[in-house]
Parts: C-alpha cells; structure tokens; sequence
C-alpha cells in the first residue's frame, strides 16, 4: 500500500511547481510537492532573483562611476566589495525561498524533501536525503523538474576557471577578464554585470549576431552599445579550444573567414542554453516521450502517459519562469474541468536585465514578413524623451510592428532604461487584441519612460510627435 495519497502530486518546487500547488489547492485538491534541495527552484534560488540583486549592485556601479558627476556628485575613490554584493543576492533569495515555504503551509500543502521517480500508474517513489524511500500515489502527476546548464566538449565547467551560472553568481573573486561562451540573455547579463564592474569581457557567441532570439534591429544596436562600453564582441565564432594557464585560460577561437584569435582571461563562464532535467525520473516506463532532452507534451501540458503532465523548463523553451508559472495554472485548471485557454507563446514577454534592459513580446519584424504579413513598424528613440533625458538613459530604442491591414499589434520591441518593467504594456495590448487606434488614444502621463511606447505606436502611423 502507498504511504500516502494525493489528488495532485508536483515533482518539482519551482516557479511553476509552487504555483501549480497553489493553484491545485485553492481547486480543492489535495496536494503535495517532492522538492530534492530548495523551494522556489533554480530562479528563484540560482536564478532569476539573486542575478537581479547583482544586478542592482551593477547599475549602482554604472551610476556612481559613470554619472555621479553629472549629476552633481564628487566622489573619490568607488571600492567595491564582491563578497558584500554576494551576501546581498543570497540573503534576497533565503528570503524569497522562505517566502515560498510560508505559501505552501499556507494553502495546506505538503512538501516532501527528496527525489521523486515515477513507479508505475499513479505512483511516485520518493528517496529521501536520509535515503528511506517512501511511495505516494495520485491521480495526476506533474512534472516541473526544470533544467540545467548544456555543456561543450573541452569546455567542461570545473567550478574554478570554467564556471557555469552558479559560481558566476557566487565568485571568489572578481575576475580582471573574463569570456562569456553564448549571448542569449544568460550569458549577457553576466557579462554586463561583470562588465560593470570593471571586468574586461569577451562574449563568444556561435551566431552571426548576439541576443539572436531578439529582433535582428534590437540585437544590433545593443552590440553597439555594449561595444561602447568596453565588452569585445565576437559573433560567428566557435571555440576552437581552451587550455589552463597558470591561475586563467588561454581560449582559442576560430573566426569569421577562417581568422584565428587567442584570447587570455582569468575566467570564463559557459552559457550556451539549457537542457530539461528528465534523467531519472522513469520516464522510460511510460508512454510519455523525450525529444532532444525536453518532455513532450500538447497544448493542455498533457503528456502521452495517462494522468502524467509536465510544465516548465523540461517542456522546452521559452525557458521562463513565467512561463512555467502559466502553464503551471493551465495544467491543473484543465484537470479541474475549468474553462482555460492553451499558451499563446507570442504573448510571452521576454526580458533581459542588462545595462540597458532588453525586453520584447510577438513576432519580430524577420517573423513577421516571413509570415507574409504586410507590416507599419514605429521606432522612437530614447533620445526624445524627457524622462529617459532627465534619468541620462538614451541607449536604445522603442520598436513596435503592427499588420498594416487590420491594426493588429505584432510584436514590440524594446532596448533601453527600465524596459522590462515597461514590456507588460505591450503584454496586455496583445492579449487583449489592440489594435492601433486604442493605443494611440490612450493618454500616457507624462513626464515618464512610458511616452516612448506612445510615441513609437504613433511613428508606425506616421503622426509621431517628438523627433
């Protein structure tokens, strides 16, 4: 007999293994979570939280080594001390993690420490950290295990020179140089944050342009302004080879036209995308399938195993934690009978926390003629808006693409000061099907960052205002 019974059983407590808990219990289920090492998961404890304390830390050193003048300021000396910053990002994460704790009893939900295994219809073997075994059992088993960083041959973390986002978050020390293999929004933020701090950065990246999920107009001109900062930039590249030098490496890079570089750095991070956890979970005895190491599953997060469901990260990209928040909710309200709507992922925003922000949401302007669509596109800049003036943030741009026939916003794209916290506009507009003439009429408050968007939707129709 199991030891004991649930209605939902989450293996995971991730962003969306705790939601879909919550979700599950507030339903009326009874509900339990099997979490092998900390609440909240890898975003919230490795990830997406602590990098954005770092960050912080970051834009204060951009501030106060950059700006301080301008704005009126004299300073000495900026010392800067990485420990102090580390403690900060782990005590925000402790706390968060606490945060979620505190969730679970609250909605009477059970945590159960350990790894769980799928053994059979409806039933879960638990191995605990003190090695006991127990076996639960429940009608519907979700899988949200997450993911973990990919690796390349000869570029192997080892914890100390070749690091991977976990000691990126927690160094020793503050490297004088460092190579950053990937540019999507993992490895740029860590090479804008150490940049920030002094450090020389060298981003790798395989593509023929950086941040290559991003519109191709976006990619370029953050290149030019991460260039104007210092970063070394080197796209069409591959790693032809990395070896140990003394207390750094010496990495060999194979370049466009068939150019060689060496590269000498104190450290390098690897950030070349992740891979679904799906290894030892005893998926092999069921008829759910594993495709390129990500759990298959169809537009209600249903896998081809009875009463078996997977969100998340181990579902395959976009991998974010908002994502696996919402797929997380579709997944059990679907369970529950209720009446829900599959993902879209073009409502999906996504967002990258460097100096500048890079955030976006729909097709890019590639996508979108690619699709036969014929498009507006509005560009403002930051250039001519107060606010961004008055911050002195004019990095960037504010994009927005519409279908020239019916209205429909497409996609929006943004590079410059607090962009991320901005894209949700945009988010909303699209969910809601705006079109061009509700977005043109809404008054934007002034002065703020906010006019920008306004701004851009009125350039795609040609009635812009301040440039």
């Amino acid at each position: 007999m199991p030891d004991a019974f649930f209605d939902v059983l989450v293996l995971g407590g991730g962003p969306g293994g705790y939601v879909a808990a919550i979700r599950a219990a507030q339903l009326g289920f009874a509900t339990a979570v099997v979490e092998r090492e900390h609440l909240g998961g890898i975003c919230l404890n490795w990830g997406c939280i602590p990098t954005k304390a770092l960050l912080r830390t970051a834009e204060m050193a951009h501030v106060l080594r950059e700006q301080a003048a301008d704005f009126g300021f004299t300073i000495g000396e900026v010392r800067f001390d990485i420990a102090k910053a580390v403690e900060r990002s782990r005590r925000v994460a402790d706390r968060l993690s606490r945060g979620v704790a505190s969730l679970m009893k609250k909605h009477g939900i059970r945590v159960i420490d350990g790894e769980g295994r799928l053994a059979g219809p409806g039933l879960v073997a638990v191995r605990g950290r003190d090695g006991r075994t127990t076996e639960i059992a429940a009608c519907h088993v979700v899988l949200a295990t997450g993911a973990r960083a990919k690796t390349v041959p000869g570029f192997e973390p080892d914890g100390e020179l070749i690091w991977t986002y976990r000691e990126a978050m927690v160094p020793r020390l503050l490297p004088s140089s460092l190579l950053v293999l990937g540019s999507g929004a993992i490895g740029i933020e860590f090479a804008s944050f150490y940049r920030q701090l002094g450090t020389e950065v060298t981003v790798v990246e395989v593509l023929p342009r950086i941040l290559p999920a991003e519109d191709e107009e976006i990619s370029k001109l953050a290149r030019k302004v991460f260039e104007k900062q210092g970063m070394k930039i080197r796209t069409a590249a591959k790693l032809g080879g990395v070896v140990k030098q003394g207390d750094g490496l010496v990495a060999t890079l194979e370049l466009e036209g068939g150019q060689g570089e060496r590269v000498t750095v104190q450290r390098a991070i690897s950030a070349v995308g992740i891979t679904g956890n799906v290894e030892g979970l005893g998926l092999e005895s069921t008829a759910a399938v594993v495709d390129r190491g990500h759990v298959v599953v169809n537009e209600w997060l249903q896998t081809g195993e009875p009463g078996l469901y997977a969100i998340g990260d181990v579902v395959g990209p976009p991998w974010l934690a908002h994502k696996a928040m919402h797929e997380g909710v579709i997944c059990i309200e679907r369970i529950a009978g209720e009446d829900v709507q599959p993902l879209d992922p073009t409502l999906i925003p996504g967002c990258t926390y460097s100096l500048p922000q890079i955030a976006s949401v729909g097709l890019t302007e590639e996508k979108a003629r690619a699709n036969g669509r014929e498009i507006r596109v509005g560009r403002f800049p930051w250039v001519g808006n107060g606010k961004a003036i008055a911050l002195g943030e004019t990095d960037g741009l504010v994009k927005t693409i519409f279908d020239a026939r019916t209205g429909e916003l497409l996609g929006a794209h943004l590079l410059g000061p607090d962009v991320t916290e901005l894209i949700q506009g945009y988010a909303i507009a699209r969910g809601l099907e705006t079109t061009e003439h509700e977005l043109m009429r809404t008054v934007f408050a002034h002065p703020t960052l906010s006019e920008a968007m306004h701004e851009s939707v009125l350039a795609a129709y040609g009635r812009v205002l301040h440039v």
